[in-house]
């Protein structure tokens, strides 16, 4: 079942600031199977023009790995969307809980700009080396202050739940996995599998990977995939390799 986006705008609500309520969503009757497997939908927050930010979880949410996979960050790369997609409409993993946020970024990608509604890089906004970057609006403007936007704010709340073995953030256009943060082991293995170089990217102040790795230990990494429009074939290839990371 993938997460529908719509480019409509919803009316603002409260971002879900607290974390008995995700607790109490993620316990959402229907989803369960015999084999105690999940595949349900928890809301996350809305974004700053109101939209909802969703996550789907498939799987055993007792697993001991957990992997989160995020498609779209910047509103302006929006192909890891579709990966993203194929894994919530695909299997659950027998042995791991996976948790897949198909968009963080609805306002950008509606907009079809890097930023948020608001002008903020949200691959500035984190904790980790937060420092004040560029004028608001500007293409890589870190927020009036780690975490000021429900948008990472919402993911932040996510990661602190989950405390991921392995996180893939989803990027463009570079066409390259980055080897500089995570599981060096999957990252290889990962690049092996869709066909694209392993290379170390820069660490940028206020990154998502770079502050989850400080929270949980060496588990996100960036997948840098090429520009334009996935093919179905290459959606497939991604979503194959995902599934692989998790086991299944």
């Amino acid at each position: 079942m993938a997460v529908r986006r719509t480019a409509t705008r919803h009316r603002p609500g409260t971002v879900l600031g607290a974390v008995a309520i995700l607790l109490a969503a993620c316990g959402r009757s229907g989803a369960s199977q015999a084999d105690g497997t999940v595949h349900r939908t928890v809301p996350l927050g809305r974004s700053v023009q109101g939209r909802p930010i969703s996550a789907v979880e498939l799987g055993d949410p007792h697993a001991a790995r957990r992997v989160l996979v995020v498609g779209c960050l910047h509103g302006d790369e929006p192909a890891g969307a579709a990966v993203a997609d194929a894994l919530a409409a695909g299997p659950r993993p027998a042995h791991a809980d996976l948790w897949i946020v198909p968009v963080l970024n609805p306002d950008g990608m509606a907009a079809r700009t890097r930023g948020n509604a608001r002008g903020v890089d949200l691959n500035r906004n984190f904790p980790s080396g937060w420092r004040r970057m560029d004028a608001p609006g500007s293409a890589r403007s870190s927020g009036a202050g780690p975490l000021s936007e429900p948008e990472s704010a919402a993911a932040a709340r996510l990661v602190r739940r989950v405390r991921p073995t392995v996180a893939i953030w989803f990027h463009q256009h570079l066409a390259v996995v980055d080897g500089s943060q995570g599981p060096r082991d999957v990252e290889r293995r990962f690049a092996r599998d869709v066909g694209l170089p392993l290379r170390a990217l820069p660490d940028y102040p206020g990154s998502a990977t770079v502050w989850e790795n400080t929270i949980v230990g060496a588990s996100a990494f960036v997948v840098e995939l090429p520009g334009g429009r996935l093919s179905s074939e290459a959606v497939r290839r991604y979503a194959n390799a995902v599934r692989r990371v998790t086991g299944n």
